[in-house]
């Protein structure tokens, strides 16, 4: 199958090796590095369309397991796909639900695909590769992932090299399928925390045709150090003329760790989830809006942020309406946490463009971990 073009272009890389780019899907030109908010269901937990695209934001990512339960993937048919769906006119991002699957206790792995059953009610289905690249067509998204099996980071080198050879046959399997003319797809890159099989997953999915690649299987309870090691391996023997989206990864730290290694794109519930917990980033480290010393606070969240939320409320208003319940809480709180990590990702551009990502990531940290 011919390879489309996603135009990516290569725009500077800083001595570290981090690096700064772009790519144009059919709903525009991403900048990178970026980082993607979660619509996991087809929208943003909270927060209209309107005001994730106000925060700076270029990607959002729906995910196939939950849009494909009960009318779900009927009412996105119906509507034209996820972007009409959602109120979204720039790109979308779909996972293949290799994930979701991977948390279920009762899955069954054969070579075909995965079965389970829907935690919503209980229906037995079979997710192959196959259809999991018929529902990301029928959604509609720009970017399409590679039907993969995620694997833990406890699981024992035997059954992450047999994991490998499937997620590589599952992913040809992906790659013949006829998508929409407009879809990218993105291979993934599996082998558990084991160098050597990681780089044997990186030859072989890189070996075939897809549009970009993504390094699966972090996030999944490892930490911070163990996720460096998968990354310092593997970003490497990944392709220097083509997206590099590193999957579920979401904490600042991690972020400037994975650009400062050479990854592009970054998706994670972390800001959204954080939010409506009442828990938000600010420059000078995580604030926890209910503790009761906010109480009488009259600042904003962050003096240097300039989202809605900032402009308008002070730290106690956002607090009472935390503890009176209003939903409009969780709206304030999301729009801060997805403009301060646009507003990071951003600043991470700008230094790589200046060769002075190093610095900056350093000066970053310390002024965030001073808040601790």
């Amino acid at each position: 199958m011919a390879q489309k073009d996603i135009q990516f272009r290569l725009m500077a890389k800083d001595r570290s090796g981090a690096r700064r780019g772009s790519f144009t899907t059919q709903h525009g030109t991403v900048q990178t590095p970026a980082f993607m908010p979660v619509g996991t269901a087809g929208y943003v937990h909270s927060t209209p369309t309107r005001d994730v695209a106000e925060s700076g934001a270029q990607v959002l990512l729906a995910n196939t397991y939950h849009l494909s339960l009960g009318e779900r993937l009927a009412s996105v048919r119906y509507m034209g796909g996820l972007h009409r769906f959602m109120g979204w006119d720039q790109t979308i991002l779909t996972d293949s639900g290799g994930f979701q699957v991977f948390s279920l206790p009762d899955r069954v792995i054969d070579d075909e695909g995965v079965t389970f059953s829907y935690e919503e009610d209980g229906e037995r289905v079979k997710l192959t590769p196959e259809r999991s690249m018929e529902i990301q067509r029928d959604l509609g998204a720009d970017i399409v992932m590679a039907f993969d099996e995620c694997v833990s980071h406890t699981a024992d080198r035997k059954y992450v090299a047999k994991s490998l050879a499937l997620t590589t046959a599952w992913a040809k399997r992906c790659r013949s399928f006829t998508l929409a003319d407009h879809q990218f797809l993105f291979g993934i890159v599996q082998g558990g925390v084991f160098d050597d099989l990681r780089k044997k997953s990186a030859k072989e999915i890189t070996d075939i045709p897809f549009d970009g690649f993504a390094i699966g299987g972090v996030s999944v309870g490892e930490g911070f150090d163990l996720m460096r090691q998968v990354v310092g391996v593997t970003a490497p023997c990944l392709p220097e003329d083509m997206p590099r989206y590193l999957m579920g990864v979401g904490l600042p730290e991690d972020i400037l760790e994975a650009v400062h290694l050479g990854m592009d794109m970054f998706d994670c519930v972390i800001p959204t989830r954080y939010a409506r917990q009442g828990t938000l980033f600010t420059r000078t480290g995580k604030l926890r809006i209910k503790n009761k010393n906010f109480r009488k606070d009259r600042y904003p969240l962050d003096t240097q942020c300039s989202c809605y939320t900032c402009k308008t409320f002070s730290r106690m208003v956002l607090r009472y309406l935390f503890f009176s319940g209003d939903p409009l809480a969780e709206t304030l709180a999301t729009i801060h946490n997805l403009t301060f990590y646009q507003d990071l990702m951003g600043d991470i551009r700008k230094a790589i463009e200046e060769n002075r990502f190093e610095t900056f990531k350093r000066e970053w940290l310390e002024m965030y971990r001073r808040g601790r």
